[in-house]
């Protein structure tokens, strides 16, 4: 059974922002991906992160990570960002 998928507001004005080809890309990875099961972890796309991070996994999407968490029989897309600011996101230093 596939997977729901939600978007954060947040989510949406970050995807809204970006360029139609990146955005394409983005979506395409989410639909077919977290849809079918968000919970693999692959060494190249799906990383479960450890506490105490802001969201239980990320996807990596070339050079954007899509920042989300998975409840029962939906993924919650909280973030999408740049490589860039998905270091600040998760505490690094920029």
């Amino acid at each position: 059974m596939p997977y729901e998928i939600r978007y954060s507001n947040e989510a949406v004005e970050q995807l809204k922002k970006l360029r139609v080809f990146d955005r394409t890309a983005i979506l395409d990875q989410v639909g077919q991906i977290l849809t079918v099961d968000p919970t693999v972890v692959s060494k190249s796309r799906i990383k479960r992160l450890r506490e105490p991070a802001p969201t239980q996994y990320r996807l990596r999407v070339g050079e954007f990570r899509v920042f989300y968490d998975v409840e029962e029989e939906a993924v919650l897309i909280i973030q999408v960002l740049s490589k860039q600011h998905s270091i600040e996101y998760l505490g690094g230093s920029p």
